[in-house]
């Protein structure tokens, strides 16, 4: 990593490719918005596809203007397939735990109708619109942000810092920030800590990235199932304790299964 770049500046390279997304992303948005006659739907996923596929140019423009290594800079480290099948485990062990975290936040701090609504209007009400979103969370976005988050910035953080606890939280930090979602901040935070130490264990963003595919996939599957179908995993409005207890030992067991092929 170039030692002449700043934190200020590896903050800035960040907050520019953020900024790149939602500007892109919101342009094709405003159309949607704008054009009685246009399909919404479809163009909130083209924008969202857009967004999150474009929030890298920045980053890509500034390592390839100074001729950084994108192996280093962004640890696209090869690892080993059991390291990934343990990423997938903690993961869908820590979907279901951070589903019932955010159900028991929600009974202290109610979710707004606001994000309610925002969150219908995301829900996809066709194939077409479901196979989009689909790509969107678990391909596009986990690259995108894992690219950026746990790529760049928490490896040039605990390059200069030489202190990981302290990169990990501070880039977890923004991550959670650049959400814009007050009512979610708490469990992507945890995210965000989770996947930096998945990274920072493996040296690589490649389990971190199956990892948040996993858990957006994990998120939209049950965002979108019906009551009925989900009346195995429901009890009382919270995740039923015989959902809860397996995946805590999933979460045991991606963990200790990562830690032991790393060391």
């Amino acid at each position: 990593m170039n030692q002449s770049l700043t934190v200020r500046s590896a903050f800035g390279i960040v907050f520019l490719s953020v900024l790149t997304a939602f500007v892109l992303g919101g342009l094709v948005m405003g159309i949607a918005l704008s054009t009685p006659n246009s399909d919404q739907s479809l163009l909130t996923y083209i924008s969202f596809f857009i967004g999150q596929g474009s929030m890298v140019l920045p980053l890509f423009y500034y390592l390839k203007t100074r001729k950084q290594s994108f192996v280093y800079s962004l640890r696209l480290n090869p690892v080993s397939p059991h390291i990934i099948i343990h990423s997938i485990v903690l993961a869908i062990g820590f979907s279901i735990i951070s589903d019932e975290l955010g159900r028991i936040i929600n009974i202290i701090v109610p979710t707004p109708d606001y994000i309610i609504d925002i969150d219908n209007i995301l829900m996809p009400d066709n194939l077409f619109g479901f196979i989009m979103m689909v790509i969107v969370l678990t391909i596009i976005a986990p690259i995108g942000e894992e690219l950026l988050f746990r790529g760049f910035l928490q490896k040039f953080l605990e390059d200069h810092w030489k202190d990981v606890t302290r990169a990990v939280l501070v880039t977890s930090l923004f991550f959670a920030l650049i959400h814009l979602n007050p009512f979610w901040a708490i469990q992507i935070y945890i995210l965000g800590v989770v996947l930096g130490y998945v990274a920072w264990r493996t040296q690589s963003i490649y389990p971190s990235l199956v990892f948040h595919g996993v858990i957006n996939g994990m998120a939209l599957l049950i965002g979108v199932g019906p009551e009925t179908e989900l009346a195995f995993y429901i009890w009382n409005e919270h995740v039923a304790l015989w959902v809860l207890v397996p995946a805590l030992f999933f979460v045991y067991l991606g963990l200790k299964g990562i830690k032991r092929s790393t060391s």
